[in-house]
């Protein structure tokens, strides 16, 4: 590891001037995904803001009725809130899904957000990736498939988005606060990420220095049946294959009134399935609905030869995933807080 500079900030506004002028500086808090890739030579950052100890670690309940989680909340906390598990079951289920129980004691809501793909190729300094050194190219493209984007990738990166979190905040309408030098703002979680276009190496709409210092939920009544499926290769400690975060409300006649669907393990950001949420409007909640409004999200899919089996299990997890919401909804369901964890 290349030796470096240690600054412990006082305050956001501080910590995020510090960092913005510094090309070199980087954010630490949990460090889960940093420490990892300085190790790896894949980030050398020359100086470390440490946000460790700023005061954003509380999960508090907002005048409307909705949620803000501090940056700096870890995850195994957020997935343990009370406030959480009853009203967003899902990111608790999320949280659960992710890593291992030791990770989610260290790692925190913001770096969640921030970390960066696994791709293969990304984290092996012998291969060319233009997501670590823009214009050397994407050995995926050739190369090794199976965890690859069906959804939004470009001729410059096929790289997937890691966070399971951040799926399920995508489904909930959650908004990133971000503070800077000099202000604070919020961005929707659904437009933090970009896709990869020509500029792979940009994972987020965020400057250098920008600094997340929480995530706001708003309130929802129908997230309090939301349920979050990950398909995998093992049963824990795996990053998604496919994901599926979802919500629904029913009209009184049994039809589908409102929904959100993100997908996550398939797109170089969380992936809103709006297609999929637009086809479900006024329609029965059925599973052959379910199926329909998969496929209509599915007509927008560009796989790669080495991922194509990724379109099937897209299909079964937004058709499964929706059966348990309108299980849930009409009462034949699982209850808030009996969310899957980990097994």
């Amino acid at each position: 590891m290349n030796p470096f500079d240690y600054h412990r900030a006082e305050d956001a506004a501080g910590a995020a001037a510090l960092v913005a002028d510094n090309p070199a500086a980087a954010f630490l808090a949990g460090g889960t995904n940093l420490v990892d890739r300085m190790k790896l030579g894949v980030t050398a950052p020359d100086t470390l803001v440490d946000i460790t100890h700023l005061p954003m670690d509380e999960v508090e309940e907002l005048p409307e009725g909705g949620l803000r989680i501090g940056a700096n909340v870890r995850n195994s906390e957020a997935a343990a809130h009370p406030l959480v598990r009853t009203r967003y079951p899902v990111l608790s289920q999320a949280l659960l899904s992710g890593a291992s129980g030791q990770l989610r004691n260290a790692a925190t809501t913001g770096g969640n957000l921030l970390q960066r793909t696994r791709c293969v190729y990304f984290q092996d300094l012998s291969t060319p990736c233009n997501k670590r050194e823009p214009g050397s190219g994407c050995s995926a493209l050739e190369g090794y498939q199976r965890y690859h984007a069906v959804f939004g990738a470009s001729p410059d990166c096929v790289a997937t988005h890691p966070s399971d979190m951040a799926v399920a905040l995508a489904a909930l309408d959650a908004q990133a606060v971000v503070q800077d030098a000099a202000a604070e703002r919020r961005i929707p979680v659904s437009r933090l990420h970009r896709l990869p276009g020509e500029a792979p190496e940009r994972d987020t709409v965020l400057a250098h220095g920008d600094l997340i210092t929480a995530v706001e939920l708003p309130a929802m009544p129908m997230a309090a049946r939301a349920r979050y499926r990950k398909i995998r290769d093992r049963a824990s400690f795996a990053f998604a294959l496919v994901s599926a975060a979802a919500a629904m409300e029913l009209a009184e006649d049994g039809t589908v009134a409102d929904a959100r669907i993100a997908l996550g393990g398939v797109a170089h950001k969380p992936w809103r399935a709006r297609l999929a949420e637009e086809a479900l409007i006024g329609a029965a909640a059925t599973g052959h609905d379910f199926a329909a409004a998969a496929e209509a999200e599915l007509a927008e899919a560009r796989p790669l030869p080495g991922n194509t089996f990724k379109l099937p299990l897209v299909r079964a997890a937004i058709t499964t995933t929706l059966g348990e919401v309108a299980d849930g909804v009409r009462g034949r369901g699982a209850g808030p807080d009996q969310g899957e964890g980990e097994r």
